[in-house]
């Protein structure tokens, strides 16, 4: 509950505030000692990781609370999970909700999908009837309410590509006026659609998604996206990327004979702290018997 309440003062303070995406436990760590105030899951790269395969609705709910809950141990800082589309009609998603929840979320994104999801800014993504994807938002609402949380809703519609530009916004206006708390047009492919998105329900905080090597959505930095009118901003693909190449190239040294140097990759010690040696050895210590 305290890093709910966490998340939404910082939707209520001044500027834009950046989240990069983490997709496990030691990527959030270093989120959280990079000194960002929050970050959230990214469904792509838990798929990735998790199972090496693709973002398309392979991955489970059961795996994704799992890792999630991991996810939120780890960290001090709110963490904003990637539910996809709730894993089912409303009925599954307010289990999905309410799961989500008891792993100590602070905020959860919800799509407006069919199953099986596409990922964003890929082909063949398809949406819900307008009316489905509106009863799910109250279902995410009363789940909340059931919970006895207050965890934020994220409110994400894919009519954009799906559809148009003006059923994302009808969409997103309706889920402003069934509960939900920040809005969310994925795949937006101007600066004009994403002011659109902004004078939509002034009252409530918007987030903009700057996907990585080459999206639909014009990357900005967060000063044009704060004078545009966003309050959220996320990297989803930005540590998976790095740690692909970083990975591959360290292969490449392997293979050929020699280790990694040290400019590409901490010392051991360095590791080790990292990961909370030190301080498991203070423990150790204060708990050690003669």
């Amino acid at each position: 509950m305290e890093k709910v309440k966490v998340l939404r003062r910082l939707l209520e303070s001044p500027g834009v505030h950046q989240g990069p995406a983490c997709f496990d436990a030691l990527s959030a760590k270093l989120i959280e000692s990079g000194g960002f105030q929050y970050c959230i899951t990214s469904g792509f790269s838990i798929a990735a990781s998790r199972l090496g395969l693709p973002d398309t609705g392979l991955i489970s709910y059961g795996e994704m609370v799992d890792q999630a809950r991991l996810i939120a141990e780890a960290v001090s800082i709110p963490v904003i999970v990637d539910a996809d589309n709730g894993y089912g009609n409303a009925m599954n998603l307010k289990r999905t909700v309410k799961g989500f929840i008891a792993a100590g979320l602070a905020g959860i994104i919800l799509e407006d999908q069919v199953a099986p999801k596409a990922c964003g800014h890929t082909r063949g993504r398809k949406v819900v009837g307008r009316e489905e994807a509106v009863m799910k938002i109250r279902a995410a609402v009363d789940a909340r309410r059931e919970s006895g949380s207050d965890i934020v809703i994220v409110a994400r519609t894919d009519a954009r590509q799906a559809v148009s530009l003006e059923e994302a916004l009808i969409r997103c206006k309706a889920f402003a006026d069934a509960g939900a708390d920040v809005l969310f047009i994925d795949a937006l492919s101007s600066v004009q659609e994403m002011t659109s998105l902004c004078q939509l329900s002034p009252h409530l905080p918007k987030l903009a998604n700057m996907l990585e090597g080459g999206g639909k959505t014009p990357i900005l930095t967060p000063q044009q996206l704060q004078h545009i009118g966003y309050k959220l901003v996320v990297y989803p693909l930005s540590l998976l990327g790095v740690s692909i190449l970083a990975m591959q190239d360290a292969l490449t040294s392997i293979k050929g004979g020699a280790v990694p140097p040290p400019s590409t990759m901490p010392s051991f010690e360095q590791i080790k702290d990292l990961v909370g040696f030190n301080e498991y050895y203070k423990q150790e210590d204060r708990y050690a018997t003669p």
